[in-house]
């Protein structure tokens, strides 16, 4: 069975970006030791475009095959009239109000987010599943995600946009890793408890 990872940016207090989820505040932080981690380690979550402005465009993905992402994380790519940000993987929009994809490598799932999702885990073979986003997918899909790679920056936002948009429920996960760098980044890797 194929995983799914939820690997996320968010602030020491849990959210994600501003109430609108707009996290450019966030980029600077991608400096030195730790960009150099996200490119080693976690080369796949970049879009197309940063891979070829990096020099992984040329790579075969490391982790991921799929990405899963909400309509707002889709619309920050959209609005540079990039209709397809992550090419080098499959990519699966959540929208209700997306009628039609705009780019053949997006497939836009409307309905039964979960239902998509276990379908995807049960397919033989490939890689894994990237969730990027948003907070109100991240909670509709909580109890499918197996793993979750928390990148926490050293801000305080005090209101914001949660890592999950769901109502009140208590989901276990354990603690797998822990990484500092320099810039006061850290990243915690969990897996499900089941």
């Amino acid at each position: 069975m194929r995983k799914l990872t939820y690997l996320i940016a968010c602030s020491i207090d849990g959210f994600i970006g501003d109430a609108d989820g707009d996290a450019s505040f966030m980029y600077p932080f991608v400096v030195g030791d730790f960009a150099e981690y996200l490119k080693a380690e976690h080369p796949d979550t970049n879009p197309t475009q940063v891979r070829r402005l990096i020099g992984t465009d040329g790579l075969a993905n490391k982790d991921y095959d799929t990405i899963i992402q909400g309509r707002a994380s889709y619309d920050v790519a959209l609005k540079e009239g990039i209709t397809s940000p992550f090419a080098h993987l499959r990519e699966y929009v959540a929208s209700r109000t997306l009628k039609e994809s705009p780019d053949p490598n997006v497939e836009i799932i409307s309905d039964d987010l979960v239902g998509k999702v276990r379908e995807l885990k049960a397919e033989d073979g490939g890689l894994g599943i990237y969730l990027c986003g948003g907070s109100a997918v991240a909670g509709a899909l909580v109890d499918e995600i197996d793993e979750l790679i928390i990148k926490t920056y050293p801000i305080v936002l005090g209101t914001g946009m949660p890592m999950f948009g769901s109502g009140f429920a208590v989901s276990e996960f354990t603690l797998d890793e822990v990484r500092s760098f320099d810039n006061g980044v850290l990243v915690r890797t969990y897996s499900r408890k089941r």
